[in-house]
């Protein structure tokens, strides 16, 4: 299963992102901030062969945006996570799959002492609750949740290079930090990729276009897979596709893959 920030699907279309699909061996694929309606989008990216799709754009045009793509057919899809404000705003969607409910997040990114910030405390407050809920639901019914995507937060200094320089930057502030320990604490998920590479910096999976960052991998960790205990087991590697050069980029972020036995 692969999640990647496309940072616009047309933009990356048309740099690689339809070459990387028909080669990736993933059976689902999440994408965040699409910023396009369906019927924007080339048919070989909205429903390309071999996919069933599902997208969510947001009701503001050009902005977020996720998408499911998945080998086989969902039994049941939904947008949104019961939330007046955010449903709409093309920040969530979810597919079941058999013994497994897999979903795209893209979380609102902030912005210190701003709306923007405020937005993304409301999201983040409402959007805990729902996770618990959803693993409790699933739990009752035999079923896994993987949630994949931009979480928009890096939450330990082994997830971003100059951590030193972010301690007061949205995705890094104690609270951001605090609240992703809660969705790994008291609402028992667990970080897939981190638990498959303890101990290291990184892998990052986000680098800024400004200056050199990409070459001297200074980069940030915030795209994850988050799944409940039962199928962060059956994880056996995880690897985030890094474009070999800089020119090579089709998104400001990179794919994150990670395998799971069946």
């Amino acid at each position: 299963m692969t999640s990647v920030n496309v940072n616009g699907l047309r933009a990356a279309a048309k740099k690689g992102f339809v070459d990387w699909l028909a080669a990736t061996e993933a059976d689902v694929v999440c994408l965040q901030e699409v910023r396009a309606e369906p019927h924007q989008l080339p048919d070989e990216v909205r429903e390309p062969e071999g996919w069933h799709t599902a997208h969510a754009p947001a009701a503001a045009k050009g902005r977020a945006g996720v998408s499911l793509y998945t080998r086989r057919e969902p039994e049941a899809v939904r947008v949104g996570f019961g939330s007046a404000e955010f449903d709409g705003s093309g920040r969530y969607v979810e597919a079941d799959l058999p013994g497994v409910t897999v979903a795209s997040l893209y979380l609102p990114s902030g912005e210190v002492g701003t709306e923007r910030q405020d937005e993304k405390e409301r999201f983040m407050a409402e959007f805990l609750p729902y996770l618990a809920g959803l693993r409790a639901r699933a739990a009752a019914d035999g079923r896994e949740v993987l949630v994949c995507g931009d979480w928009n937060i890096a939450h330990t200094e082994a997830d971003l290079k100059n951590w030193k320089a972010n301690r007061k930057s949205a995705g890094f502030l104690p609270e951001e930090r605090a609240w992703l320990t809660r969705v790994f604490g008291e609402a028992e998920y667990v970080d897939v990729v981190r638990a498959l590479h303890p101990g290291v910096d990184g892998p990052y999976s986000w680098w800024s276009y400004r200056g050199r960052a990409f070459d001297n991998d200074s980069g940030w960790r915030i795209d994850y897979h988050v799944s409940t205990a039962g199928l962060a087991g059956k994880a056996v590697k995880a690897v985030v596709e890094r474009a070999a050069s800089h020119d090579l980029r089709w998104s400001d972020h990179a794919p994150v893959t990670v395998v799971y036995e069946r």
